[in-house]
């Protein structure tokens, strides 16, 4: 499926939008070999509007009600929606018990105190101002009597006053009143911004000359007819009408007639059929749980949401975890059902890849499903990438099949490869597809003199040079031809049959498309060709590096979200993720084990992401990557000593040895030592030990540099 994006913007929602209209019925997806819409809003503008709504609107704020709830992001990683920030240090907090007898001896020292002067113990001093201020005339009348009364009520004031700040009394009243209400007591809501800042309002349309559109589009907010991602798709086109004015009576004309359907995409969905986390597409964010109020989390984030969102997946993201520590259900899905929304307001592309049953939503959710080895499958994958250049096509197919092999050299398979699918394509128009591909390797003499005769029919002297270069080589020390038809004998089985094809029978999904806001998932059959799968996703994750680097349009934010990596990363493969924060892409991968990448690979698979995610349950060997990759901080120890007391003096040491037998222990003293030391920010054991079930630890870093130390996330909240 080929379609325009519009250009820029930023959305999602926090707490469930009413939906105008539950998911329209989806249309079958344009294959990716199709054209492009003529202009940049052809697709979109030029689409008929969905049907009327059939379902009753989700509970939760309107439309209005969640965008004008404030957004506050203090760190990387802060769920920003109704965010309030904390105090960089926790204050100290006085137990309720001492603050109760604090509360009892400043009453009874100012009942005291109250007792002597009315007594008069301290004498008539206190009685002066009452003497000063009341003239002799009054002495005896009643005026007199009233005025003694309002002086030691005003006495009895002050009193109070003083011995309660000394008592804390308030803050004891509050603690008590919140306790009996059992929380605290809720906020008001604020008041409605001013038209010029609420975003219901569309202040930038109307800012720009625009007030017809922006009155139409907020009368369609009021009315419940737009959702979160019509509004982000609709601001995000918007973005690419300031950045391309020629675009603008397209735009306005699209608003006036369809409204919040305006610029849809050309799916024709408006939103995925089930969503399963928390979303704000305002801030492109998604939640993935609750830091843990503990004292291993610095104090400012405790109790905050903790997102994730396009800046921080633009470092790439590697999470660590056993099976059924929650990496597919707490991390994956929502990772990726939050770029498909992206992707339906024109500001993401996903490609997800993940074994064959893996729940990452419906297929309705999805533009394009591969599923590979299937054969009710729609789309097929093509396995040079979308390109024609034999040379490029062969660089990305030899990392893909011996990249992962040890004792084979890649750029000795990328000739080899190069060397027979540049004579192909001169002889056929086309790349070689699985079987000729794998006779070609083999040295089949058929396949081979065929090849040549069509070379020299042609007079392609040139290519029948490379083809002799590789007969010649072949089967020479140190060649890598072998290794290579072995790796294609593995997609020449019965089960791909009709896989792979380059003739133009099939539909194949190329990764050229990343310049359109796809919603894609490749299912890999692992289940009877486990060797096969790695390999594929080898490849998709080497063609992704490659096609992301080069997209003329970078407007969209790419991501490749790799459900189990085993046996896809390699040197190469490594440096491409690290190139991809550059050009507006990420990737995120996830392990059972760092074991399942080559030792000699750890390090630099740490230091290619800038992410990284440790799930509850890993062993003291990953946790011990993960403690050296986030480092040590500097921390203030405190060393308690406690040491015996040795009275010199007869009555001093009756009274220890009073104290001894009424305690049970000797009088002791204690001697504090406090410094600074240097440790690690989590060990290998806390990481393997000290982390619950359904929690991860969790370090962060923006595309800008921005980071987060590693943080206890709590997933299921």
């Amino acid at each position: 499926m080929d379609t325009d994006g519009t250009h820029d913007s930023q959305g999602t929602r926090a707490t469930p939008v009413p939906r105008p209209a539950g998911p329209p019925p989806t249309p079958p997806p344009m294959p990716p070999s199709a054209p492009a819409p003529a202009g940049p809003f052809s697709g979109a503008f030029e689409a008929a509007p969905p049907p009327a709504p059939e379902r009753a609107p989700h509970s939760g704020p309107t439309l209005v009600e969640w965008l004008r709830v404030p957004r506050v992001a203090d760190a990387p990683g802060t769920w920003a929606y109704g965010h309030k920030p904390r105090p960089p240090e926790e204050p100290e907090r006085t137990p309720v018990r001492q603050l109760i007898s604090g509360a009892l001896i400043s009453l009874l020292a100012g009942l005291l105190l109250w007792s002597l002067l009315w007594n008069g113990y301290l004498g008539s001093f206190w009685l002066w101002p009452l003497y000063m201020f009341t003239p002799d005339s009054w002495r005896g009348t009643m005026a007199s009597v009233v005025a003694s009364y309002i002086y030691y009520a005003l006495v009895i004031g002050g009193l109070l006053v003083l011995f309660g700040r000394l008592g804390r009394w308030p803050e004891l009243a509050r603690r008590v009143l919140d306790r009996v209400r059992g929380a605290a007591p809720k906020e008001t809501a604020p008041p409605p911004p001013e038209p010029e800042d609420d975003l219901a309002e569309w202040p930038q349309l109307r800012a720009a000359g625009q007030g017809e559109t922006a009155a139409r589009l907020a009368a369609e907010a009021r009315d419940g007819r737009m959702n979160d991602v019509d509004y982000a798709r609709i601001r995000r086109a918007w973005h690419s009408v300031r950045a391309d004015p020629s675009r603008l009576t397209a735009f306005a004309g699209a608003v006036r007639g369809q409204g919040a359907a305006a610029c849809v995409h050309p799916s024709g969905a408006r939103d995925l059929p089930v969503r399963a986390a928390r979303h704000d597409l305002l801030a492109r964010q998604v939640r993935l749980g609750t830091v843990h109020d503990g004292e291993r989390n610095p104090y400012p984030r405790r109790g905050t949401g903790l997102a994730l969102d396009p800046a921080l997946l633009g470092t790439s993201l590697l999470a660590v975890g056993p099976p059924g520590a929650g990496k597919t259900h707490a991390l994956v899905r929502p990772v990726v059902e939050s770029l498909s929304l992206q992707a339906l307001a024109g500001q993401a592309v996903v490609i997800a890849v993940c074994a064959a049953g893996t729940q990452l939503g419906p297929d309705s959710a999805y533009d394009v499903v591969v599923r590979l080895g299937d054969p009710e499958s729609v789309y097929d994958l093509d396995l040079y990438g979308g390109t024609n250049d034999p040379d490029e096509a062969a660089a990305v197919l030899a990392e893909g099949l011996v990249g992962d092999l040890t004792d084979t050299d890649s750029r000795r398979a990328t000739t080899a490869l190069a060397q027979l699918l540049g004579p192909f394509r001169a002889a056929h128009g086309r790349l070689p597809a699985v079987p000729e591909l794998r006779e070609l390797l083999d040295g089949t003499p058929v396949a081979l003199a065929a090849l040549r005769e069509a070379l020299d029919a042609e007079g392609h002297h040139a290519m029948r040079r490379e083809l002799d270069t590789r007969e010649r080589q072949s089967g020479a020390p140190g060649d890598a031809g072998s290794a290579l038809a072995d790796r294609v004998a593995l997609l020449d089985r019965p089960a791909f049959a009709g896989f792979f094809d380059t003739s133009g029978r099939t539909r194949p999904f190329s990764l050229r498309t990343l310049e359109h806001p796809l919603r894609v998932r490749i299912e890999l059959p692992e289940r009877g060709h486990a060797e096969a799968s790695r390999m594929l996703a080898r490849l998709v994750l080497a063609q992704f590096t490659a096609n992301a680097a080069v997209r003329a349009d970078r407007s969209l934010f790419a991501c490749l979200v790799l459900d189990d990596a085993t046996r896809t990363l390699t040197g190469q493969t490594l440096r491409g993720v690290q190139r991809l924060r550059s050009v507006n892409a990420g990737a995120l991968l996830t392990l059972r084990t760092l074991d399942d990448v080559p030792e000699a690979l750890h390090s630099a698979l740490l230091g290619a992401v800038g992410c990284r995610m440790a799930f509850s349950g890993i062993t003291t060997w990953d946790g011990k990557r993960f403690a050296e990759a986030w480092g040590t901080e500097w921390v203030e120890t405190r060393d308690v000593t406690q040491r015996t007391v040795f009275a010199d003096r007869p009555l001093t040491r009756a009274v220890h040895a009073f104290r001894k037998l009424v305690t049970g222990k000797a009088v002791t003293t204690d001697a504090v030592t406090v410094r600074q030391v240097e440790r690690e920010r989590w060990s290998a054991s806390e990481l393997a030990h000290s982390v619950p079930a359904g929690h991860a630890v969790l370090s962060l870093r923006t595309v800008g540099g921005d980071h987060a130390p590693p943080l206890l996330v709590d997933l299921r909240s």
